[in-house]
């Protein structure tokens, strides 16, 4: 995957997608795949904004139950199976336990019955996956006895048991967003992260291309193309701001929170615990009164979320007051109380922005709950369709219908979708634990086991190519070693251009707290000889890194280091 400006200004495309989030990078993928020319840019890097804040779960749509929407629980199941099919190093079974309450709709009598739908209107979810370990099992319920046993210091009062059902996690979703383009740019995609749309060209009312700005050298340069896909999610008000002409209503959003805690609990299961806090769903159908705290475990801690507000500033200005984590925190500790929560062992804090369906605040955000695809035709503008997608789950699927947009836009013929059948970039295992098995084996003799796991998860049957890069290294293999290749990987073959950019999106060492200071230096080290960087450029990049796990008050956490996690 290689930064090519030469050719992205050089080269009329079909297509030219704003954004490198999961929405555009499935866009991508998608529209490669059916024979079209693809460019894609994005003004940070690859996943370094609202689909980088996830609780990582994949979700098979079992909240649709609430609201009776069937075809959004079908999508999601259907999703949720083709992930684990085509990036099973990546996606895995989640056991879900949530305590059920008396004998409404927190009861587990009402639960039974939810999971029996469940299990019926997804009768079909392990169909095609050839390795069992993916598969999703039937749900179940639990007593109060053994629910009490695997979350001590759960509420008894009015406890009638637990519901068990399985969705599914991502173990990175900043490396699945990789793996997408990854896969896309081995079809031809041209792809360059820190270029940012500074204007459209237009001619009368059709759109021929956007002029861009390379952030890294100041250049701008134009890039044609027959059709744009904006999927640059809370920029879209600011993307679609630079036409000539006004068009639809600004989009609202709101901020997502969710932070990486030390771990709550010592089992492998997802919780649900009920928030105290009152909210109502005024879409729903079935009110529980309550939101769900989801407390899921990830990489030996747990992720906690999601937290809601009301967002009206830049999304270039994103940021979380200690006081709103501190609120959270409080929040959870009220919900588990054996949680003990306190900012110290919040190791990190995810945030995003997610569009909401509410133009005035009120009490409680209301998210919203369909995908939108708008083509402006009707406005009177050619070669233009905007993508404003709702859930990391879905996007492949967003991405076919907004294929098919662009396809009758362009007014040609174009191959059926084949996105659900190939597996990404390092996804081409059949057996996960007999790939991890040759893996250890074959790696065994640089790194500890829950490293190589991490690297194995990370890279899949890519992991390989990463290992060409240890013969370089003159000292005794060790799991320095192995991060200074992905290192040098991620300069050279994923196209990482900042410190920041290694940290959390290619090694992912970054992606709960601040990793130990050897593993950053190596980092660092390995950048200042290929990027030829001076001392004080690196200093910069360092300090820019640190500066992620501060908040507002520059006290917050205390400048606390987690315990490295692997990589």
């Amino acid at each position: 995957m290689q930064r090519n400006l030469e050719e992205l200004s050089n080269t009329k495309f079909d297509v030219l997608v704003i954004g490198g989030g999961i929405y555009g990078a499935c866009v991508a993928y998608e529209a490669i795949l059916r024979g079209l020319s693809v460019a894609l840019v994005e003004k940070q890097d690859f996943c370094g904004a609202t689909s980088a804040n996830s609780l990582k779960t994949i979700h098979g749509g079992l909240r649709y139950l609430q609201h009776a929407d069937f075809k959004r629980m079908r999508e999601s199941i259907y999703e949720r199976r083709t992930l684990m099919k085509i990036a099973p190093h990546l996606v895995h079974p989640l056991p879900v336990l949530v305590p059920t309450y008396g004998h409404g709709l927190k009861g587990i009598e009402a639960m039974t019955v939810a999971l029996k739908i469940n299990d019926w209107v997804s009768c079909d979810r392990n169909h095609g996956l050839p390795d069992p370990q993916q598969h999703i099992p039937a749900g179940r319920t639990i007593s109060a006895t053994e629910c009490l046993q695997t979350m001590p210091g759960l509420s008894a009062d009015g406890l009638t048991g637990g519901a068990i059902f399985h969705d599914a996690q991502v173990f990175n979703s900043e490396r699945l967003v990789l793996a997408y383009l990854q896969s896309a740019t081995q079809l031809g995609l041209q792809a360059a992260n820190y270029l940012k749309v500074t204007d459209f060209l237009q001619d009368g009312d059709t759109i021929l291309g956007a002029q861009v700005t390379d952030a890294l050298t100041q250049t701008t340069f134009d890039i044609q193309a027959k059709t744009i896909i904006n999927t640059s999610g809370p920029w879209i008000n600011e993307v679609l701001g630079l036409l000539d002409q006004p068009l639809s209503l600004p989009q609202p959003f709101a901020l997502a929170m969710n932070i990486v805690t030390r771990a709550l609990f010592d089992h492998d299961y997802a919780v649900g615990i009920y928030s105290k806090a009152n909210y109502t769903d005024k879409d729903a159908i079935l009110k529980r009164k309550n939101r769900l705290l989801f407390i899921a475990p990830w990489q030996g801690y747990s992720l906690v979320g999601t937290t809601y507000s009301h967002y009206n500033g830049a999304p270039d200005h994103l940021s979380v007051p200690e006081q709103d984590v501190q609120s959270f925190i409080d929040e959870i500790n009220h919900a588990y109380p054996p949680a003990k929560l306190t900012t110290q062992d919040v190791y990190f804090v995810h945030r995003g922005l997610l569009p909401s369906s509410q133009t005035a605040p009120t009490a409680n955000v209301q998210l919203t709950k369909q995908y939108q695809i708008q083509d402006y035709q009707k406005e009177g503008l050619k070669g233009l369709i905007s993508v404003t997608g709702v859930k990391y789950t879905t996007a492949r699927n967003v991405a076919i219908h907004a294929v098919d947009a662009a396809v009758s836009m362009l007014g040609t013929t174009a191959k059926s979708s084949q996105s659900a059948h190939q597996p990404l970039h390092g996804g081409n295992i059949e057996n996960l634990s007999e790939f991890l098995e040759e893996g250890r084996h074959t790696l065994d003799a640089i790194a500890d086991e829950p490293s190589i796991n991490h690297f194995l998860y990370n890279y899949g049957t890519a992991y390989p190519s990463v290992c060409q890069h240890l013969e370089q290294d003159p000292q005794p293999l060790s799991s320095q070693s192995l991060l200074k290749a992905q290192v040098a990987y991620a300069l050279e073959e994923e196209m990482a251009q900042t410190l920041s950019d290694v940290v959390f999106r290619r090694t992912g060492i970054g992606a709960a707290g601040i990793p130990m200071e050897a593993e950053l230096q190596t980092c660092v080290e390995a950048m200042k000889t290929t990027l030829l960087w001076e001392e004080s450029k690196a200093q910069q990049e360092l300090k820019e890194v640190k500066s992620k796990w501060v908040l507002d008050s520059p006290s917050f956490m205390g400048g606390k280091t987690a315990t490295f996690h692997g990589m």
